[in-house]
């Protein structure tokens, strides 16, 4: 008997409802949804129940100097719902100067990872990670260099890493 599911407007109708304000955009066919930070964890298990079961992708947008933006950073949430193989892209805003949203890892073990990465390059805080630490800088690090606020050519700190060789191997 074949797994049924409600098309995503269905489910869009019903987050539209009970998330407040939630805003909701179409484009070449693909929805998009911005939910408030505060209800963002409320959203997502609303997503996760109505069948958005597979975490694709958590990422970040520096909006620094962005023209009308209202908010600094934009998390980018990619869910599928793998019955219906519908797409559904989420974003959530957070600003300085602690830009912290919650932590989706108890709906979708994927984020683990996910999470990290953009707290270690963007230095957005996810409330309740199980552990947030550095992913690919190392912890002595003190800076976020995926961040538009940051040099180019960085702040010196490459001269106090080791020079690692082949031989070193």
């Amino acid at each position: 008997m074949p797994i049924t599911q409600p098309p995503v407007d269905a489910v869009i109708q019903a987050l539209t409802a009970a998330v407040r304000p939630c805003d909701v955009s179409v484009f070449r066919g693909q929805t998009r949804v911005v939910v408030p930070v505060e209800r963002a964890l409320d959203a997502f298990r609303h997503l996760a129940g109505a069948g958005f079961d597979l975490l694709v992708d958590v990422t970040c947008v520096d909006y620094l100097d962005y023209r009308g933006a209202k908010q600094r950073y934009g998390l980018v949430y990619v869910l599928v719902n793998t019955v219906t193989n519908e797409r559904l892209t989420v974003r959530v805003f957070a600003d300085d100067p602690d830009p912290t949203v919650p932590s989706v890892t108890s709906i979708w073990r994927a984020a683990d990872w996910l999470e990290r990465e953009v707290w270690d390059l963007f230095g957005v805080r996810f409330e309740g990670h199980p552990d947030l630490r550095r992913l690919v800088m190392p912890e002595v690090f003190t800076a976020h260099p995926l961040r538009k606020d940051y040099p180019l050519q960085g702040r010196g700190e490459r001269h106090n890493f080791p020079v690692l060789t082949r031989d070193d191997g």
